[in-house]
């Protein structure tokens, strides 16, 4: 049967707020899947769920990463109307900013395929799918996590897992202003460059089109079905 994915496109959205409303919904869905195996939940457990946002400028560290990837000051920082937040997902230090989608799955992979290495792998297949509609041939490379074109990375990953339940994900450039990245070593890679649509094609995107590239190969990767669900207060309200 094919699965549901509830699909929420949240705008412009500060980092911290969607940060512990992840947490949150990730929760909801970890507590659920533990009373139904204890046989106590009788009701109809919450679907998977796909945050799109676009966040202000802002740096996160994982929790592996390292600080000194960090390559300005905080006042330095202000100057550059950023913020800097430490967060509990895998891999270095990257940005998000305006001009670039980022994606938060909260997958139940108990629903899908129990194997990190190959939901990630499965998250590089949607991008690299979605972009290649673009006229742009992305890749892997070996023992690194994320998309890349030409050798210079496209877009970033980074999760968090708890009980087979995920958040975080992904973050994929499209118009964004790549001399952001210059403020730190992404991803803790110092030999590798950035990219986005924009710089690789020579004119801006639609984000939205975009976005619905990638819903499109979501679907076809993870075998779901997205249904379009709303707001931030929505999701509240269906969640918490």
């Amino acid at each position: 049967m094919e699965k549901t994915l509830e699909l929420y496109k949240l705008g412009l959205q500060s980092y911290q707020p969607i940060w512990e409303l992840q947490h949150k919904v990730q929760q909801r869905i970890v507590t659920e899947k533990k009373l139904e195996r204890d046989g106590e939940f009788t009701g109809e457990r919450k679907n998977d769920v796909l945050l799109f946002v676009e966040h202000p400028h802002v740096y996160t560290l994982g929790k592996s990463g390292v600080q000194e990837h960090l390559l300005r000051s905080q006042l330095e920082l202000q100057e550059w109307d950023a913020e800097f937040v430490k967060i509990d997902r895998g891999g270095d230090i990257t940005y998000h900013g305006p001009g670039q989608i980022v994606g938060y799955p909260i997958l139940d992979l108990d629903r899908h395929f129990t194997d990190i290495h190959r939901y990630l792998r499965s998250l590089e297949e949607v991008i690299i799918r979605a972009v290649d509609d673009f006229g742009v041939k992305a890749e892997r490379v070996e023992g690194l996590t994320g998309v890349w074109v030409a050798g210079q990375k496209i877009c970033a990953m980074g999760i968090r897992c708890s009980r087979w339940v995920t958040m975080h994900g992904f973050a994929l450039n499209i118009n964004t202003d790549l001399s952001y990245f210059d403020n730190i070593v992404p991803c803790g890679i110092s030999n590798k460059e950035v990219a986005s649509l924009e710089s690789i094609l020579g004119a801006s995107l639609d984000q939205e089109e975009v976005i619905e590239r990638v819903v499109c190969h979501f679907e076809k990767v993870f075998e779901v079905s997205a249904k379009p669900s709303g707001s931030v207060r929505e999701l509240e309200h269906n969640f918490l």
